[in-house]
């Protein structure tokens, strides 16, 4: 596995080794935080380019994140495939060929597969990627064995009943089928839903919407307007008394809604109905963001005593940057929020590129500091980035005294 991913990375390796970025010493977050916050487009992209190629030259080498679970080593596997839909992000807006270089090499390592289970929703993420390398043209054998594997979905869906369904693990009874955890909406209906797009074919479009909805309903909390992570939530509480919504969680939805959204038409039903649980959710999440701009692994918890957590906030910047930019949610009311956001994430950006503050893999709230990082909070934050960067934040320049005021 490993020797697959170095020759896989191996151009990657070369290109940052030959960028001559330096290896310094970490500088203590709080200066960082007090240190300007990069706002131009240039500035964000190179900041992106630095977190990425880290990532990238780490991974060449063979080199794990601490704390890393088993299946981050896997190539097909969610971990690996959420920083490649970042990756993709990336792509598109880097001038900088080895990016789409390592995402086109990774798809022919894999043989562009998915991951082994077939319905579940972790293995379909990394299809997002191929799909992208498809639109770059990779060639139909870039989604042909995902095509195949969604194609057996539809001819054999599962049976499981979500409504008297009980989560026990990752990868539990049910969970192997159905998308019972919020993770889910992240992972697998934008690759469904870009394979309408890649095919014209409007059923890959339709499962993925009728899906979507069932983990809705049976996961929002239509009065926090927040989504429990799965059904072992719903009664439990924290020391406080307080409902339990998993940042990270809430994380994956907001930005898979913001994944999802722009491959339905507008004025269609189930858009329409997606855009207002992203208002709402949005809505909420700005009331309760922390004062240093994270937000607190317990969405709900004094955010003034809780540790900032980079994986959550970063999929929360991406998802209100791109609803600005689409024109789902109000500038004057959201940009403030966006900018404390943005800032807590370059602070938690070591001097080398490695991007911290990265709640270990887990499935409800947990502790995390600042040298913690993983694969798919390097994902969020290229995510983040670009969206930041698309929005366009640097301040408008003051007319300097005297000159005429155009009319």
């Amino acid at each position: 596995m490993k020797r697959a991913l170095l020759l896989a990375t191996t151009m990657v390796s070369l290109a940052f080794m030959a960028s001559g970025l330096p290896a310094v010493a970490e500088t203590p977050v709080a200066a960082r935080a007090a240190a300007r916050v990069p706002l131009s487009r240039a500035e964000i992209l190179t900041l992106a380019e630095r977190v990425a190629d880290y990532q990238l030259a780490t991974m060449a080498g063979g080199e794990f994140p601490q704390n890393a679970a088993l299946g981050t080593s896997d190539m097909k596997g969610w971990v690996q495939g959420a920083l490649f839909v970042g990756l993709t992000a990336l792509a598109d807006h880097s001038d900088k060929p080895h990016f789409s270089q390592v995402i086109l090499s990774r798809g022919v390592a894999n043989k562009w597969e998915l991951g082994r289970r077939l319905y579940h929703a972790d293995d379909h993420v990394i299809g997002q990627s191929y799909l992208w390398a498809y639109r770059q043209g990779a060639g139909p054998e870039a989604i042909a064995p995902l095509k195949a594997s969604f194609d057996q979905i539809l001819a054999h869906p599962s049976q499981d009943d979500l409504i008297h369904h009980e989560y026990s693990a990752p990868g539990g009874a049910g969970c192997d089928e159905r998308w019972c955890w919020c993770d889910a909406i992240f992972m697998a209906p934008p690759t469904w839903l870009q394979l309408t797009q890649a095919t014209g074919d409007r059923r890959y479009r339709d499962f993925a919407v009728k899906e979507f909805f069932a983990t809705t309903d049976m996961l929002y909390d239509k009065e926090e307007h927040l989504y429990y992570r799965d059904s072992r939530f719903f009664e439990r509480r924290d020391s406080n008394g307080r409902k339990v919504f998993w940042s990270r969680g809430d994380g994956w939805v907001l930005a898979g809604l913001a994944r999802m959204i722009p491959y339905l038409p507008k004025g269609d039903a189930d858009r329409t109905r997606m855009e207002t649980i992203f208002r709402e959710m949005s809505a909420k999440l700005k009331t309760i963001q922390k004062p240093d701009g994270f937000w607190s692994p317990s969405l709900l918890s004094d955010p003034k005593t809780t540790l900032p957590e980079s994986s959550g906030t970063a999929f929360y910047v991406f998802g209100l940057a791109w609803g600005v930019k689409a024109g789902l949610l109000d500038r004057a009311t959201y940009e403030p929020t966006i900018r404390r956001g943005w800032a807590a994430l370059v602070s938690a950006v070591h001097e080398d590129g490695k991007f911290g503050y990265v709640q270990p893999i887990s499935d409800r709230p947990d502790t995390v500091g600042y040298d913690d990082t993983q694969y798919y909070g390097v994902g969020a934050f290229l995510l983040a980035a670009t969206a930041v960067a698309d929005l366009g934040l640097e301040p408008a320049r003051v007319p300097t005294k005297g000159a005429k005021r155009r009319r």
